[in-house]
């Protein structure tokens, strides 16, 4: 609703002329054009669905102190249009009586157009003010048409102001709120399937308290829609200008999607408990297994290998057996939660439980494996010998037997048989040198 320009002649004014005939004419049809415009807001006003949930609500905190101030607003809203359509109608009559108006006529008219000839009681004016109805009585007030529209547009928007958040919050917030309540009891129901209940599992005491925030956020915001209002921070006057508080719901809409992937998660583990249980029986059986190898080759490195330090073998992994027979239990019994985070324990213990066997195995085995090294050279420098005659060289032969007799020997001395393949091969590569003609490199 706008506010009437100023017009002349207006009492304001004493100076200015009495304004003519078609000026006072011009000025009545804006101020009739008002009237249609400020009758068509109140009604619409009167007719807003949020203004009608409100007068039915079971109001509590600041929705309730506010929507009390704009009922009251309301009603001093019509009695004003009532002082104004009043004024308006005094103003028309007198303009009707003569097709020519006197210039006793046109005073007139400009006393009732620009003065301030309409009264307001009191109580009303303090209303329009927002002053508090117990405060100290207020005086009758006079106020021109023009300024009577400013009061009514200010009330009006507070009104309105009122009205148009709450239906915001209202038609944003519950609805939103039951889809997610029905999103969440889906996902309680494959929850408690798959036993995720509470007191049983983190994320089923998780959905009892979601539940919960959501029964009370849904109360508040029916009650209070108002505490869940922001108002707009570029300073716009507009009436509801502001958005829905939508954090707790939000929150709420996240806390639950948590839940969501790890009930999906717990999902993906039913479907595939068995598969992942038969790698773990294998990964684990692997890794006995070359325990038991490294034990039996510890016990052969100490029998033929003499004058070595041979690291000691662990036995078998007995808790983590024992965890793995747990974790068959879990499956049986249906308790996917608790195999969850004992399936990913387990496969990585597995895992660095065989790595470890196998590092076990080759700490053990590495003397054979030194010893077999120094019979390939031995038999390597041999055959090349032998490939250029020099097999039944007396010195090379000597060297050979004693190099053999040692890395041949059980318990082996493998220091001293390094010792003597090394002098072997000395002697195999002085004897591969071929000799130098007389007299090479002369001039």
């Amino acid at each position: 609703m706008g506010v009437p320009g100023p017009f002349p002649g207006s009492p304001g004014r004493p100076d200015a002329p009495v304004p003519d005939r078609e000026e006072v004419d011009r000025a009545l049809e804006r101020l009739g054009a008002e009237y249609e415009a400020i009758e068509t807001s109140l009604l619409a006003l009167q007719d807003h669905a949020g203004r009608r949930l409100l007068e039915g609500a079971e109001l509590s905190g600041t929705t309730k102190e506010r929507w009390a101030a704009a009922e009251r607003s309301i009603t001093v809203l019509w009695s004003l249009f009532d002082a104004y359509t009043a004024a308006l109608e005094s103003a028309r009559e007198l303009r009707e009586r003569r097709r020519w108006p006197s210039p006793e006529d046109l005073a007139q008219l400009t006393e009732l157009l620009h003065g301030e000839g309409v009264t307001v009681p009191g109580a009303a004016a303090a209303a329009a003010d927002g002053a508090a109805e117990d405060g100290p009585a207020r005086p009758d007030e006079r106020f021109s048409l023009e300024g009577l529209v400013a009061r009514i547009n200010g009330l009006y928007a507070r009104s309105l102001d009122v009205i148009v958040a709450a239906d915001a919050v209202w038609s944003a917030l519950p609805a939103r709120i039951d889809l997610l309540s029905a999103e969440l009891q889906r996902t309680r129901s494959l929850a408690h399937s798959v036993g995720v209940r509470p007191g049983e599992h983190p994320a089923g005491d998780d959905l009892e308290r979601i539940t919960e925030e959501l029964l009370r956020l849904r109360e508040r915001v029916i009650a209070d829609p108002l505490a869940f209002w922001v108002s707009s921070s570029t300073g716009s006057s507009a009436p509801g200008g502001g958005r829905p508080d939508t954090g707790r719901y939000d929150r709420a809409a996240r806390a639950l999607e948590d839940i969501r992937r790890e009930v999906a998660a717990v999902l993906d583990v039913r479907q595939d408990a068995e598969r992942r249980l038969m790698q773990l029986r294998d990964v684990l059986s692997r890794a006995d297994r070359t325990l038991t190898e490294a034990r039996q080759a510890r016990g052969e490195v100490l029998a033929k290998i003499a004058a070595s330090e041979v690291p000691a073998v662990s036995g078998p992994p007995t808790a983590l057996h024992e965890q793995l027979a747990a974790a068959a239990d879990y499956r049986r019994r249906a308790q996917w939660h608790r195999l969850s985070p004992l399936l990913d324990s387990l496969e990585e213990r597995a895992e660095d439980e065989l790595h470890r066997a196998r590092e076990s195995l080759t700490a053990v085995t590495a003397p054979l494996a030194v010893r077999a090294e120094l019979r390939g050279r031995l038999d390597a420098y041999r055959a090349k010998l032998a490939r250029h005659g020099m097999a039944a060289d007396p010195l090379l032969t000597e060297r050979y037997d004693l190099a053999r007799r040692m890395l041949w020997s059980a318990p082996c001395d493998l220091r001293a048989a390094e010792q003597a393949v090394w002098r072997y091969q000395q002697a195999a590569a002085e004897a591969l040198v071929p000799p130098q003609p007389e007299g090479r490199g002369e001039s």
